[in-house]
């Protein structure tokens, strides 16, 4: 059986109650953890990073390196999610990928 692209699910679109307290956390919380994100997964050189959007297909921040503009970056979840409690475990596996790609040791995890 063949599926197209009108079989499949959409993505998850959260409420904004919820894309806005993820954002407040990851920014207040965890900004050491963004500019880690963005140097891993954007540019190496990175020295300021913060994230802009969560959907439930991918983490979106926007960084910048040296005197360069802003750069966008979006990076993929491990798979596609619907349920809040799923962004963070997406989150916590982006972490520990950027971590290992940038030889850094990732903390516990609580």
């Amino acid at each position: 059986m063949t599926t197209d692209s009108t079989d499949a699910p959409s993505p998850a679109v959260f409420s904004n109650d919820i894309v806005a307290a993820v954002l407040h956390h990851m920014n207040d919380d965890h900004a050491a953890d963004n500019l880690l994100i963005a140097r891993a997964f954007g540019d190496s050189h990175a020295d300021a990073a913060h994230m802009v959007h969560v959907d439930g297909l991918a983490g979106h921040w926007v960084y910048t390196a040296g005197d360069s503009p802003e750069q966008a970056l979006r990076v993929e979840w491990s798979q596609p999610i619907s349920e809040r409690a799923e962004i963070r475990r997406e989150i916590v596996a982006l972490y520990d990928r950027a971590c290992a790609a940038l030889g850094v040791e990732p903390r516990p995890h609580d």
